[in-house]
C-alpha cells in the first residue's frame, strides 16, 4: 500500500503530511493516492496490553453474587456454568478462529492496532488478514491458581529474554490475592521481562519490589471494579513507567480499550497528552515492542485519525476518522472508506466503513459484534 495523508496534524495540534509504503511510515511522499484528512489529528494505533481474544463478540459481562474477594472464586463460579448457559454455548460452539477474529475486531473498532494476547496462540493469529497485530509473547501462565507453581516457575524459566512472560497476579482483595506477589517472587518469576496482570491486591511496598526488579503491570480497571468493586492506585506504577493498560475480555472488562481508557481518566484525573502516550509510545516499549508507538520514518504504519482537537479518552469508536495497521486501511469514515475502497457498514448508528476482506469473514460467522451492522449487499451496490 501506498499513501499519503495530507492536512493532517499531530498529536500536539502541528501540521503533519504522513506518507505509507507497505508496512512502514515513509520518509517522503510516495507514488500514490494522497487522503485529504480535512485537519484530523493523527495519533500512533493504541496498544492493548491485555485481552482475551475468543471471549469477546456479543458475550456478557459474567458475574454471579454481588462481588468477589479473589479471581478464583469467580472462576469458580463460571465454570460450571460453561457447560450449560445458552449464550456461552451459543458462543463456544463457533470455531475458535471465529471467536478471535471477533475479539480482533472488536479491538479494531476501537483503534486499537496490537493486541498482546493471554491465551494459547491459534494460528489465525498470524494470518495477514487478522484484524489487529499479535505479537508473540516470551511466555505466560494463566495465574498460579489455575496452573500451579510447578507450572509457573517453568514457564518464567523457559520465556524468551527479549519478550514480556505475562501473568494473572494478586487479581482480589483479600489475603490470598496479596500473597501471590511474595509467592511469584520466591519462585524467581519476579524479574525483567515479567508483567502482572491486575494486581490489585499488591501492597505499595510490593509494588516497589516489582519496580526495582524491571517487572511491569498491566491494569485493567474496568474488570477489577466489576468482579470486586476496588482497583489500584496506579500511581506509583506509572510513575516508574511500569504500567500500561489493558481492556481485559467482555466477560470482566469494559466494552474496549477506549472505554477503559475513559475509566482510567476518570479514576486518576490524568490528562490527555499523559493518555495518549500511555496506550501508544509508553504501553509498547513496556511490551519489548520497538518498532511501534511513535509516527516516526520507518516504524510500522499503525495510526489512527480522530477529529480535531477531541482528546482521546473523549472518543467513541464511531468517533475514530481511520485506523491503518501495518499501513493497510482498515476502519474509516464513510468517505474516506469510500476513497479507500472499503466497504460501508453502520457503527454505533454512524455510517462508516471496513475493509471487504472483513466483512467477508463477518458474513461466514454467525457470532455478532454489538453495535456493528453490516450493510445489505444491494444496499451497498447503490452506494
Amino acid at each position: 500500500m501506498r499513501l499519503n495523508l495530507v492536512n493532517a496534524v499531530d498529536a500536539g495540534g502541528q501540521p503533519l503530511r504522513l506518507s505509507i509504503e507497505g508496512a512502514h511510515i515513509a520518509a517522503t511522499a510516495v507514488a500514490g493516492p494522497s487522503l485529504d484528512m480535512a485537519g484530523a489529528r493523527l495519533l500512533p494505533g493504541l496498544v492493548n496490553a491485555h485481552d482475551h481474544l475468543q471471549l469477546n463478540a456479543a458475550l456478557p459481562r459474567l458475574k454471579f453474587r454481588a462481588s468477589y474477594r479473589n479471581a478464583s472464586e469467580w472462576i469458580a463460579d463460571v465454570t460450571p456454568r460453561i457447560s450449560r448457559d445458552p449464550c456461552l454455548l451459543e458462543h463456544r460452539a463457533a470455531p475458535r478462529a471465529q471467536r478471535s477474529f471477533m475479539g480482533g475486531l472488536k479491538n479494531l473498532l476501537s483503534g486499537v492496532t496490537t493486541v498482546a494476547h493471554h491465551d494459547p496462540r491459534g494460528a489465525e493469529l498470524d494470518i495477514p488478514g487478522f484484524p489487529v497485530d499479535v505479537p508473540e509473547l516470551g511466555g505466560w501462565s494463566h495465574s498460579l491458581a489455575m496452573d500451579g507453581e510447578v507450572a509457573v516457575r517453568e514457564s518464567r524459566r523457559a520465556a524468551r529474554p527479549d519478550k514480556p512472560w505475562i501473568i494473572h497476579a494478586a487479581e482480589g482483595i483479600d489475603g490470598a490475592a496479596a500473597q501471590e506477589f511474595d509467592r511469584l517472587e520466591a519462585l524467581g518469576c519476579i524479574a525483567p521481562g515479567t508483567l502482572l496482570v491486575h494486581g490489585l491486591g499488591l501492597t505499595a511496598a510490593q509494588q516497589r519490589r516489582l519496580i526495582d526488579a524491571g517487572a511491569g503491570l498491566v491494569w485493567c480497571p474496568g474488570s477489577n471494579l466489576h468482579m470486586f468493586g476496588s482497583t489500584l492506585d496506579p500511581e506509583l506504577m506509572f510513575a516508574a513507567g511500569r504500567l500500561a493498560l489493558g481492556s481485559d475480555s467482555r466477560i470482566s472488562g469494559e466494552r474496549d480499550l477506549l472505554a477503559e481508557l475513559a475509566l482510567a481518566r476518570e479514576l486518576t484525573g490524568w490528562g490527555a497528552p499523559r493518555l495518549e502516550s500511555w496506550v501508544t509510545e509508553d504501553a509498547a516499549r513496556l511490551l519489548g515492542l520497538r518498532d511501534r508507538g511513535r509516527l516516526e520514518v520507518g516504524l510500522r504504519a499503525d495510526l489512527i485519525a480522530l477529529p480535531p482537537e477531541l482528546p482521546l479518552a473523549d472518543a467513541a469508536r464511531a468517533d475514530l476518522r481511520l485506523v491503518v495497521v501495518a499501513g493497510r486501511p482498515l476502519y474509516a469514515d464513510a468517505q474516506l472508506g469510500a476513497a479507500l475502497g472499503l466497504a460501508p457498514v453502520i457503527v454505533d448508528g454512524q455510517p462508516k466503513a471496513l475493509a471487504r476482506h472483513l466483512v467477508a469473514a463477518l458474513r461466514a460467522t454467525r457470532l455478532q459484534e454489538p453495535g456493528l451492522d453490516l450493510v445489505d449487499h444491494s444496499e451497498e451496490a447503490m452506494a
